[in-house]
């Protein structure tokens, strides 16, 4: 089971902690095809590093418009016991817990692991509370965009990964 990414997003959409540990390998099995606004050599090849890839920045903005589009058709279509927890694409598999204060917690991984709704309440219960919500000195709330900057968390959420996944 491999980790790629783990975000923490605020109940004002605001991601205000991103992780990253392995990148998501290219699917072997799909035909590469040139991408919108990749560069093309006459034989129809792409130049190699002529797309770069998304900002930080918009990668979490993908990733919570995914999930706010999911949850919202998943409570029109069930009802509103209904709860969405996970989705999967032939390249990753995207786990997702919300909190009682509505901070959601996100995690990207390979798509043969299962359903990581425990872990990321272990994460928030364990990690996020002891180190962020019980510190003093971290802000109430994120303005602007302003992340969890804590080195126990980063500490704790590693070692935590890494009993979690071995590789």
């Amino acid at each position: 089971m491999v980790v790629y990414s783990f975000y923490i997003f605020d109940r004002h959409t605001e991601c205000i902690y991103t992780r990253r540990w392995n990148q998501r390998p290219p699917s072997a099995s799909k035909p590469v095809r040139p991408q919108s606004g990749a560069s093309l050599t006459s034989n129809g090849d792409t130049i190699p590093g002529a797309r770069k890839g998304l900002s930080r920045e918009d990668d979490a903005k993908l990733i919570f418009g995914t999930i706010f589009s999911l949850r919202n058709m998943v409570k029109r279509l069930g009802g509103e016991d209904d709860v969405f927890i996970s989705y999967r694409t032939g390249d990753y598999k995207l786990h997702y817990y919300e909190t009682p204060t509505r901070l959601k917690f996100v995690m990207l991984t390979d798509t043969k692991t299962n359903n990581l709704r425990i872990v990321l309440q272990q994460i928030w219960a364990n990690l996020y509370v002891e180190f962020v919500v019980k510190n003093p000195l971290s802000p109430v709330e994120h303005p602007g965009g302003v992340g969890v900057a804590n080195e126990l968390f980063e500490m704790g959420l590693d070692s935590f990964i890494t009993q979690v996944f071995p590789s």
